[in-house]
């Protein structure tokens, strides 16, 4: 029978009446609405005394999916928890992955707007080359007309002095 209300369930999660002596609990197969957070309490130690050591906060995963949560061991049996541990590993590991993409995901977008910046200054300095360029063919023109000027100028002072010299 299930309980009444989400406290009455959690409630009769734990069985005191077993292992008390021990500090182990069983854990009954009631159900806990999704909703409501659930914190489990273990030691990953093999140790048997009966104070509970100092980081023993309950483990919870957060951020796992409710398919993914380990599933809480059954206290009389080595391998459920052993692969509990395993479990809370690798559910500790997947954290710290999912990290890591995050952090590279990052660092990805602040690359791509470096890359897109050097593009830009890129297509900027080309286009700088390119009025460079027809600056300097301008230069170059503007010279060359100069020296021109200059020649016919001469020429024409030559032409002058003549006109001046022979009147």
């Amino acid at each position: 029978m299930l309980p009444s209300s989400p406290e009455a369930g959690l409630d009769q999660l734990e069985d005191p009446g077993e292992g008390e002596g021990s500090g182990a609990h069983m854990i009954s197969t009631a159900r806990v609405p999704a909703d409501k957070p659930v914190r489990i309490a273990f030691s990953l130690n093999d140790a048997s005394d009966d104070t509970p050591p100092e980081d023993s906060i309950p483990l919870v995963f957060p951020e796992l999916e409710q398919q993914l949560q380990p599933l809480p061991p059954c206290h009389d049996s080595a391998e459920s928890m052993q692969v509990f541990k395993q479990h809370c590993q690798i559910a500790e590991e997947y954290h710290e992955v999912k990290r890591e993409i995050a952090l590279l995901e990052e660092r990805k977008k602040e690359l791509i707007a470096k890359l897109d910046q050097a593009e830009k200054e890129k297509v900027d300095a080309a286009q700088l080359v390119r009025e460079f360029e027809a600056l300097t063919e301008e230069n170059r023109t503007l010279k060359l007309a100069q020296s021109q000027c200059v020649e016919q100028l001469e020429k024409l002072r030559i032409q002058y002095q003549k006109r001046q010299g022979s009147s």
